[in-house]
């Protein structure tokens, strides 16, 4: 009862911005899920993106929800599996002649990867205490960073223009 009290108490305008950016989180999560329906492996990724997707949701309309062990637990895991996939790919990239990261599959796969992992540790015990400041400008410029870069590919066709065909009809 006690977390439910300290989120309450937060500011309403901070705890307004975090869970709108939870619930931004959770869309762009769903789209990025639903964009890897092309994609090879599309499921092991469709399950990778969908996770954070769900999670995100929760504390968009609970955000004490942090505080649950299944919660806790499912977040944990997806970031200790994504660390892993995470040193891989970046050990690869590290070890390749790489020129532009969002070229390279393994790069965007990477990224997505690096997202997903930050921003569930950023959601990690956010109903302990109230939302803060520092935890809210930092969601609010994680949650702009990728829509924008999204943006800025998909407007910019000879970004895109050694993609494979897979990464180019989804959307």
């Amino acid at each position: 009862m006690g977390e439910v009290n300290n989120v309450k108490n937060s500011k309403p305008r901070l705890l307004t911005v975090w869970k709108t950016c939870n619930a931004v989180m959770s869309l762009f999560f769903t789209l990025a899920s639903y964009v890897q329906i092309n994609d090879p492996d599309a499921g092991l990724w469709m399950v990778g993106y969908g996770v954070p997707a769900v999670l995100c949701a929760l504390i968009g309309f609970r955000p004490h929800v942090t505080e649950s062990l299944p919660w806790r637990r499912v977040a944990d895991l997806h970031v200790m599996i994504s660390s892993a996939v995470i040193s891989m790919l970046g050990w690869k990239l590290y070890t390749g002649p790489v020129t532009h990261i969002f070229h390279q599959e393994e790069g965007r796969e990477f990224s997505g990867l690096m997202l997903m992992a930050v921003w569930l540790l950023l959601c990690r015990h956010s109903g302990r205490a109230p939302v803060g400041m520092l935890r809210v400008s930092t969601a609010v410029a994680i949650t702009v960073f990728p829509i924008v870069a999204w943006l800025y590919y998909y407007t910019n066709k000879e970004l895109r223009s050694n993609w494979p065909s897979h990464c180019k009809t989804a959307i």
